[in-house]
């Protein structure tokens, strides 16, 4: 089969990005007979992105100026408006596409190839106030669209597959959980590790916390808990990475900065903004244990990098926290400082032995993980192709 992969830049979704690399990835490795992944790019992708997916074997790319993010507006209004976008369909049947992969984008109902839809949260479901009315109508009427448009649907998880069929019954039997996975990465030494977190001006012991900063990923809960373990007179470190730039909340990211001043927190609660990709696993390692306060998750990209480290997690109960990490996390109440700070105030690092020790496990489980993801999708995409949704 030849599937279809149009790409989002990460300047505008960071995590979609990232998901259809680690996608794309895992089926290179583990399915390269059974399938061919063919990556559309819009001429305004930079060489930055494209790279990774280029030293990827088994790969086909494709550069076109259809899906620049300044024609987005004009490709959706044709699929809407007369059932497809026919400049696109053109290209994929050019390029003898047998499946199309929808990931926040919509080609029409009458596209006349086999689609799978993935629809990665119903983050607008949940926390409504975090969107503007307009967004949540918008992010609505596509999951509709998709849905009307018989499209094979995707979730990331059991968790997700339960909102989807409550807030959409038409899907009911439809939705398929394909749970993501990410490769283990070659880790740093433990001396490699140290020296990035000391580059960071990061002490011996501190807690990592890689999200974006955006306003669901709950940052200014772990301002609460620092705050709580200072007047107990305890001190804890947070470094926290990501992207600064919430979109829904360009203001967000400077507010944290003022309420973590005006606490007197800033050597207690460390903002690196964006790093170095190459950076974010060291840290991980470098850390006591990764952070994830979210008051929402489809399923956590940083939570599976993690976890193929072996680093030790703290997660905000979310069920879909529970679903993916297990007993392998300690879980807080995602409403409550004080639950925090007691989780941060009693968690003690592991000795240099057992890192080495989950390091080692923690890689075999993840290459498992990875090769059921890349199963899992190869039959759904079989499946769409054999019933022909379109």
């Amino acid at each position: 089969m030849r599937l279809a992969f149009p790409l989002i830049s990460s300047s505008n979704w960071t995590g979609g990005y990232n998901y259809l690399l680690n996608l794309v990835r895992a089926l290179s490795i583990h399915c390269p007979d059974a399938l061919t992944p063919v990556v559309f790019f819009g001429e305004d992708i930079g060489d930055d992105e494209v790279e990774p997916f280029s030293q990827l074997r088994g790969i086909e790319l494709v550069r076109t100026a259809d899906l620049n993010q300044a024609r987005r507006m004009r490709s959706l209004v044709r699929a809407l408006v007369f059932g497809v976008d026919a400049p696109l369909k053109r290209l994929f049947v050019q390029h003898r596409i047998d499946v199309v992969f929808e990931a926040a984008q919509f080609f029409g109902a009458r596209l006349g190839l086999p689609a799978i839809a993935w629809l990665p949260d119903f983050q607008h479901r949940h926390l409504p106030r975090l969107f503007s009315p307009f967004a949540r109508l918008k992010r609505d009427l596509g999951f509709r669209a998709q849905i009307g448009a018989g499209r094979t649907v995707m979730l990331s998880s059991r968790d997700a597959c339960g909102d989807c069929e409550r807030f959409y019954p038409a899907t009911r039997g439809r939705t398929h959980a394909v749970h993501f996975a990410v490769p283990p990465s070659q880790p740093a030494s433990a001396g490699t590790a140290r020296e990035v977190a000391r580059g960071y001006g990061l002490p011996q012991d501190f807690f990592y916390l890689p999200n974006q900063f955006w306003v669901h990923k709950n940052h200014a809960l772990v301002a609460d808990a620092l705050a709580l373990l200072r007047e107990q007179g305890q001190r804890v470190v947070v470094a926290a990475s990501g992207n600064t730039r919430d979109p829904r909340a360009p203001e967000h990211f400077a507010g944290l900065g003022r309420k973590i001043r005006s606490l007197g927190l800033q050597d207690d609660f460390r903002l690196l903004g964006l790093i170095p990709r190459a950076h974010l696993g060291a840290l991980m390692q470098a850390s006591v244990a990764v952070l994830n306060p979210s008051l929402f998750e489809g399923w956590s990209t940083t939570v599976e990098e993690a976890r193929s480290l072996g680093v030790p997690l703290i997660l905000s109960d979310l069920a879909v926290h529970r679903e993916q990490a297990g007993t392998e996390a300690v879980y807080f109440d995602r409403y409550s400082g004080a639950a925090l700070a007691a989780v941060l105030s009693k968690f003690r690092p592991l000795s240099t032995e057992q890192r080495a020790r989950g390091e080692l496990q923690a890689g075999d489980d993840a290459q498992a993980r990875v090769k059921v993801f890349a199963e899992e999708f190869l039959a759904l995409a079989r499946r769409s192709c054999q019933n022909g949704s379109t």
